[in-house]
């Protein structure tokens, strides 16, 4: 009886001794645990704030703005006559036809990332303006010459179509600045005569401009950035003479993760010469002053 009690009693006390060794001993956590731990934070860190979460153009994914602009104008144009026997008269649309040389406009330009450092910028500019007053001169427009004094008609269309890819060599928390390619599309109309006559000419002429551009981001704190971008480029093929600038600055206040206001100025230029079709034109137009707009982003 003494003898089973013994036993009994040693192998509680080894099994004891099992059980406390074992808890001492690591374990090691399963591999799925393993992978679902994140790393471990120093207080340090814990405290910083966490900025990769803060928006703005720097890490915006798609934006759309949404501009109403307000350009000085200055338009330089000229008709020849039919195979450019006879040279039209330069003519300045605002000083000597009476257009308005300050418009109130409407444009719209959406700007996605693609991958981190890629961009894609499309905007849409057009510029429409009709004018009918007495000619302060004797001109030449197209095949006809009108007098001083008599009523002349007047209409300018102005298009632009533009595609930009860029891609940031700089990339940083709260800067970014590359270089891209762009494609502009600028359609141009002339048309001027005497109303209630057949005496009145129109021509119209389409000009492809690759451009060379630039542009940069700054986020100066959670709530304010700015952007700045240009481009430029000029091309003289075969009975073709051009050229093409755009260049923007602006500053946005973010007062919501995904809207911002902000205030800009814009300048556009564009130079077309066409001398090789059948009525040869020549149209020279600057367009440039403040803008406000609206920006939706995420």
């Amino acid at each position: 009886m003494r003898l089973a009690l013994v036993l009994v009693l040693s192998l509680a006390l080894s099994g004891c001794a099992l059980l406390r060794k074992d808890k001492e001993e690591p374990v090691e956590a399963p591999r799925r645990e393993r992978e679902k731990a994140g790393p471990v934070l120093k207080p340090s860190d814990v405290m910083k704030p966490d900025t990769q979460g803060i928006a703005s153009p720097v890490s915006d994914r798609f934006a759309m703005r949404l501009i109403y602009f307000q350009p000085s104008v200055n338009t330089d144009f000229r008709l020849d006559s039919t195979n450019g026997v006879v040279p039209g008269t330069l003519l300045n649309a605002e000083r000597d036809l009476g257009l308005d040389d300050q418009v109130n406009q409407g444009r719209m330009e959406v700007d996605m990332r693609m991958r981190e450092r890629h961009h894609m910028r499309v905007d849409y500019f057009k510029l429409s303006r009709f004018k009918e007053q007495p000619l302060v001169r004797d001109i030449d427009f197209g095949d006809f010459g009108f007098d001083a004094g008599q009523v002349f008609r007047t209409k300018l269309d102005w298009r632009v179509f533009s595609v930009t890819y860029g891609y940031e060599f700089f990339k940083f928390e709260r800067f970014e600045a590359g270089l891209g390619l762009g494609i502009h599309v600028i359609q141009a109309e002339a048309e001027g005569g005497r109303p209630g006559t057949l005496q009145r000419e129109k021509d119209s002429e389409v000009g492809i401009f690759p451009t060379i551009a630039a542009n940069a981001a700054f986020r100066i704190s959670k709530r304010w950035s700015v952007t700045l971008r240009g481009q430029q480029f000029s091309a003289s093929p075969e009975g073709f003479d051009g050229s093409m600038s755009d260049y923007h600055l602006d500053l946005q206040y973010r007062w919501h993760r995904n809207l911002a206001i902000g205030l800009g100025y814009t300048k556009l230029e564009a130079n077309l010469e066409v001398t090789d079709t059948e009525q040869p034109l020549m149209f020279d137009l600057s367009s440039s002053g403040p803008e406000i707009f609206f920006r939706a982003s995420f």
